[in-house]
């Protein structure tokens, strides 16, 4: 699971961070790309000043972290390519202690897992201040976030979501309500055991459906089997996933914003950013480019297609005009 439970995520902060296996990082080595400066521009406070820039290890984190590093290059800096960290526990303590410069982190994975909290702010905006605010205490500066939201979300067919007439979780909740064998739910085991998932969800928006109607399977599974549209007329995602695209799923949307914000923002260590504050001259224009869908191509173009992240990180930079 890409982003931990909410009520457990303090305590596996505190078990993971003691332990000496909790971060998966090692010696990088220095990024190299073909490439010059397009609308990013070279600054000269970066010029041949060292970046170290990180990510964690599934396929969103590894293009958003080569995004960031081909960016910073182009820009002037040597950058050390330290992506591909095990772990969000991992990232977060590398940060901190300064052997990482930067990585892209989430809001929520942040307001909830490092910072303790247990309700999410519905607003993205505020959700994303909230975060900078408290974790500047923390010594790291959250630069503004990408319209990407790599949040939990239920999708199903195209044809099944035109069938019933399905947009939003509310419409599930009347469809549910006229038919309740209708509706059917694919989810992994711990979702459907946590009162943030599928439990809270259903109560949420007073979704009722007999016990059977809610399977329990591995995540890859769910994808096949949501996009086969019989076992599954809803299966659990996430926004973000290159699945959802590859298999032309609809994503419902969450009306009644259950599920956490998860925008994605570069994250720096404070002490970084007073040296370089050029940083977020350069990844503002980048950040604001990176919507769901966006990153949901992206990430197709990793988990479906079988490309190097490297390589669609500058695929994608090149066609938007930052590099050439």
């Amino acid at each position: 699971m890409r982003h931990a439970s909410w009520r457990a995520g303090v305590l596996a902060l505190t078990l993971l961070a003691a332990s000496p296996t909790g971060c998966g990082l090692t010696s990088g080595l220095p990024l190299t790309v073909d490439a010059e400066p397009g609308s990013i521009r070279p600054q000269p406070s970066l010029e041949g000043k060292t970046l170290t820039v990180g990510s964690k290890e599934f396929s969103e984190q590894l293009v958003l972290g080569e995004i960031a590093g081909i960016a910073l290059k182009v820009a002037g800096a040597k950058v050390i390519d330290k992506t591909n960290i095990k772990g969000s526990i991992g990232a977060r303590e590398a940060l901190k202690k300064g052997s990482l410069d930067l990585y892209w982190e989430y809001t929520g994975t942040a307001w909830i897992n490092y910072l303790g909290h247990t309700e999410p702010i519905v607003d993205p905006q505020a959700q994303w201040e909230a975060v900078a605010a408290q974790d500047l205490r923390n010594g790291i500066v959250w630069l503004p976030p990408a319209p990407l939201n790599n949040t939990y979300a239920f999708a199903g067919t195209q044809a099944n979501m035109r069938k019933y007439d399905l947009n939003t979780l509310s419409d599930v909740a009347a469809l549910a309500e006229r038919d309740s064998g209708a509706v059917t739910f694919c989810v992994e085991n711990e979702f459907a055991a946590r009162a943030d998932g599928l439990g809270g969800m259903l109560a949420a928006y007073g979704i009722k459906v007999p016990a059977g109607n809610i399977r329990k399977m591995q995540s890859g599974l769910i994808y096949t089997e949501t996009a086969k549209g019989g076992t599954c007329l809803l299966g659990e995602v996430f926004t973000t996933d290159g699945r959802v695209a590859a298999m032309n799923l609809k994503v419902l949307a969450d009306d009644k914003h259950f599920f956490p914000n998860y925008n994605a923002a570069v994250t720096i260590n404070a002490k970084t950013y007073k040296k370089y504050p050029a940083i977020r001259e350069v990844m503002a224009p980048i950040s604001t480019k990176l919507t769901t869908d966006v990153m949901r191509t992206l990430n197709a173009e990793v988990d479906v297609a079988g490309r190097e992240p490297k390589d669609v990180a500058e695929d994608w930079l090149k066609q938007e005009g930052f590099i050439r």
